[in-house]
């Protein structure tokens, strides 16, 4: 996905973004302090937001062939599994029983397929936001905050889904995430914006360990996190 020269004005605040890169194929971290753009521009690149000027190519991408998950995902008032087959019901895709079964089996929902979505715990909420993203098999997939507030475990099975599904199917992926440890061990490219620009890319360890803007230094010293040895 290439953007070029977008421009996007939300009150007091501006997106403005002359060229950004996403690599298909690849995993991208997107990071930056809190209002420095991230949320906007993942809507931007979901079609949630339009932008005043500028241009984004999806290098063929269809919208269908998208999907965004949000930190507080939206679930219908429905079972479990309504919830899960329903992108594939937009897309008209005859849904698998096994592997939905084999899918909320690994997220420990299977039994749970018959309940109401919104009776799930928040975290079994996510993981079921999680599944409903892959199983219609997107190509892009933005993830705005979803890891952050997973407890450890299931931070884990999250991480290792992506390295599982990149292994058998590379697609792209853009996550925002506060978690620079995750965002380290899972992505293969880092952005850094602030401001409501796109100051510096890289790869983790190039902008985490050896960053040389400026604002990126100062951003990594302000989270107080610790990558360890490299």
């Amino acid at each position: 996905m290439k953007i070029r020269n977008l421009v996007l004005h939300r009150g007091s605040f501006t997106l403005d973004l002359p060229a950004v890169d996403f690599v298909p194929g690849l995993v991208h971290g997107l990071i930056g302090p809190n209002g420095s753009g991230k949320t906007t521009l993942a809507g931007v690149i979901a079609g949630i937001l339009v932008p005043d000027s500028g241009n984004i190519d999806p290098e063929g991408l269809g919208p269908r062939e998208m999907t965004m998950m949000t930190q507080q995902p939206y679930l219908m008032h429905t079972t479990v599994r309504k919830n899960l087959i329903y992108p594939l019901q937009l897309r008209g895709i005859a849904p698998d029983e096994t592997k939905i079964r084999a899918m909320a089996a690994r997220f420990g929902l299977e039994q749970k397929l018959e309940q109401s979505a919104r009776t799930l715990s928040s975290g079994e909420q996510q993981k079921l936001s999680f599944l409903r993203a892959l199983i219609f098999e997107p190509k892009l997939i933005v993830v705005d905050e979803t890891l952050s507030n997973l407890d450890p475990d299931s931070a884990s099975l999250f991480m290792e889904t992506i390295r599982e599904h990149q292994r058998k199917t590379p697609v792209t992926w853009i996550i925002i995430s506060h978690q620079l440890v995750q965002i380290r061990a899972i992505c293969d490219r880092v952005h850094f914006m602030e401001g409501g620009r796109h100051l510096a890319e890289g790869t983790p360890e190039e902008l985490l360990l050896h960053p040389e803007v400026p604002a990126v230094r100062e951003f990594l010293a302000s989270t107080e996190v610790s990558f360890g040895s490299s």
